[in-house]
Parts: C-alpha cells; structure tokens; sequence
C-alpha cells in the first residue's frame, strides 16, 4: 500500500485522516490543501459546498502533484454528511466557541488520531472557511478540537497552511517520531461512527419532544447542543449507542402523564355514559 493511499506503522496498514473543507471560497486553496495532503501521505479530500463549484481548475493547477487527490474529491451539501461515516473527528478552530470540548495540538491530536486509526476506526479533520472558520454548530458536530498555537499578534492562517500543520504531525506519527507524542493512554475501541451517533441525537430528541423537554422553544436550540455536547464528550462506543437507543425506546413505551391524563379522561367519560 502506498503512503498515499494509506500508511504502514509497525507492519500495519492505517488509514490515514480524512480532510474535510467547509465553504472553502477559494480553489487555489482547494489545491494547495491537496498538495500538503500529497506531501505528506494523505489521500481522501471531501469538501462541503466549495463557494466557486466543483471541478475547479484553479484547484487543479494549485495542486501541482496532487491531481489524483483532486480527482477523487467528494461533495457533500452538508458537515453532518461529510463525516457521518467517520468515529474520531476534529474540528480546526483558533476561535473561541461556548462548547465545552477537550483542545488539544495538533501533535497531540495526530496522536490520538493514529490511536484510533491503529484499531480500524475511520477519522477526520474538518477545516472551515477563509474568513471565519467554522460555526459553533459545525464544531459541535465534531469530538475535539484541534488548535494551532500562533501568536495571538497575528493568528490569522491560510487553510492550507492551517491542513500542512496537521498533516505534517500525522506524518510524524507514521515514521515513529515519538518526540512530541503522550504516552500511556489507550484509545477505546470500537467507537461510534458519525451517523450512529447522529441517528441517536435525532431518535431521543424526536422522544424529548414527544413530553415537550424544550421549553420555551425559543431556547430549543441551544437546549439541544448543550444535550448533544453531554453525548459528544463522552464518545460513545457503538455498544453504548445501542444501549441508549435501547433505554429510550423503553421509555418511549411507557405511557406518559399526557397519555394518562387523556385515558382517565376517557375513561370518566365512559362511566358517565
């Protein structure tokens, strides 16, 4: 297998990250991101509503070597598309955002990536647009986030020099460069994909809202992503995904105290009659 199309650690094959560009506005810097990934034995690009459409030859050109990336590139309308099939996801972002998840750099991110890669989990790297990033509901979809250490003076990164960055310390990883690498901590497995745990949002707040959980509703929204940041942090197995669903289909079972209210009521009704 080549570098490429997927890694050799320790006589292993992994699959290396998935590279993820919301709205990018440019194709140069489509391109550019695909010639790092190139660079650096990275192959599947997937892009979530390129700005200018898709092909794009300016990406073409921008990717010198990295045609066969750009050859490949898959469409997405939506994130939540774009990574449904991956189980460790980290979104990019030097902006401060109100969700509680773990930061971490991108060597140590690369890390816990190939942690997880190493036990067939698929995973990703989401990048947002050139002007300003990613939205709070875009990171929410993600596990963690991933931060480069810039100086505050000037922070400001091209998002192909942001994916060089990380990818570059994925590459480290593969060749065994241990220097920057945390030691002792195991990566669980296996983890839910994207779409499982998306499909268990959906079915308990679809239950959440059958007893009327979001009130007011102009405050539904939040509600629901600070619920789903609960879920997120915990990153669920697909056992533990399986049992949830299994607890509230239990619950959506049982009858509520709405139901009950109308069976007494019908049954007042009957002895009246």
């Amino acid at each position: 297998m080549t570098d490429v199309q997927g890694a050799m650690v320790d006589g292993e094959a992994v699959r290396p990250p998935v590279i993820v560009l919301v709205e990018t506005q440019m194709g140069e810097n489509i391109g550019a991101a695909a010639r790092a990934m190139a660079n650096f034995g990275l192959r599947e690009l997937r892009l979530v509503k390129p700005r200018d459409g898709w092909p794009n030859e300016k990406a073409r050109a921008a990717a010198s070597r990295g045609d066969a990336i750009i050859d490949d590139v898959r469409l997405y309308d939506t994130l939540a598309e774009a990574i449904s099939d991956l189980e460790l996801v980290f979104a990019t972002t030097a902006r401060p955002h109100d969700i509680a998840k773990e930061v971490e750099s991108p060597a140590v991110a690369a890390h816990s990536l190939m942690q997880a890669a190493r036990t067939g989990a698929a995973t990703g790297l989401v990048f947002g647009r050139e002007k300003w990033g990613l939205t709070s509901d875009e990171v929410g979809l993600c596990d963690r986030i991933v931060t480069i250490p810039v100086d505050p003076v000037f922070a400001s990164l091209n998002i192909a020099q942001a994916v060089m960055v990380n990818v570059y310390e994925w590459r480290r990883q593969v060749l065994g460069d241990a220097s920057w690498t945390p030691f002792g901590e195991k990566e669980r497995s296996p983890q839910a994909s994207k779409g499982d745990v998306f499909a268990f949002f959906e079915h308990l707040e679809g239950a959440l809202d059958a007893v009327e959980f979001f009130r007011p509703e102009s405050k539904r929204q939040h509600m629901i992503r600070n619920l789903r940041q609960i879920f997120q942090k915990a990153r669920l197995s697909e056992q533990e995904v399986r049992t949830l669903r299994g607890v509230i289909a239990a619950l959506e079972r049982r009858p509520t105290r709405l139901d009950q209210a109308r069976a007494e009521l019908e049954r007042r009704e009957r002895d009246e009659e």
